[in-house]
């Protein structure tokens, strides 16, 4: 884990110090809900995501998009006459490499970490804090593509964060985060 910390530090650095960089703001919508063999009763539930960017030109098609992202996940759980709404935010940190595929269409994939910030779950009336059944730290591997509009600030995307690691802290489920996000990047400034 050091090394790929390490080796972002460096690809970032190295980016900054060659490159155009973007820097902006970005929110969406995610459809969360959780994967895995133990999550069969879960469904999907409508949460947000909203931060920031920067983006890094490594070369005439690539750069490095790391984002610092406030995000709520979780489910939903129904069952006969109750229903259970799981309620995880995180502090997500997408480190996303962005491939133009024609101008400013882009296909992009990367690392995401996650570091919760909360994990409740209600049923009813009835909120109970469940920071000590699962983890926190979440690494997942983000999906997506996005559109930059030409000669504008905005632009749009669509990803899919699979998570890779497991949830519960106790026990032998395998419960993972799957989210796919609807979002929208505002860029405030464009470097050289």
């Amino acid at each position: 884990m050091k090394r790929i910390f390490l080796l972002l530090a460096f690809a970032g650095t190295f980016a900054a110090a060659n490159a155009q960089t973007k820097i902006g703001l970005k929110g969406g919508v995610n459809v969360a809900d959780w994967g895995g063999k133990d999550a069969d009763n879960v469904d999907a539930k409508i949460g947000f995501h909203v931060g920031g960017f920067a983006n890094f030109a490594v070369g005439k098609k690539v750069s490095i998009q790391p984002e610092l992202l406030y995000s709520t996940q979780g489910g939903k759980i129904d069952r006969p006459g109750e229903d259970t709404k799981i309620r995880f935010n995180y502090i997500n940190i997408p480190v996303m490499v962005k491939y133009e595929l024609v101008q400013g269409l882009n296909a992009e994939f990367g690392p995401q970490f996650g570091f919760a910030v909360s994990r409740k779950m209600k049923t009813g009336d009835v909120t109970v804090d469940v920071n000590d059944n699962y983890k926190g730290f979440d690494l997942g591997l983000g999906l997506g593509a996005s559109y930059d509009i030409p000669s504008s600030p905005v632009g749009i995307g669509a990803r899919y964060i699979f998570g890779l690691s497991r949830l519960d802290d106790n026990g032998d489920d395998k419960i993972f985060n799957r989210v796919f996000q609807l979002g929208i990047t505002y860029t405030l400034h464009k470097g050289r």
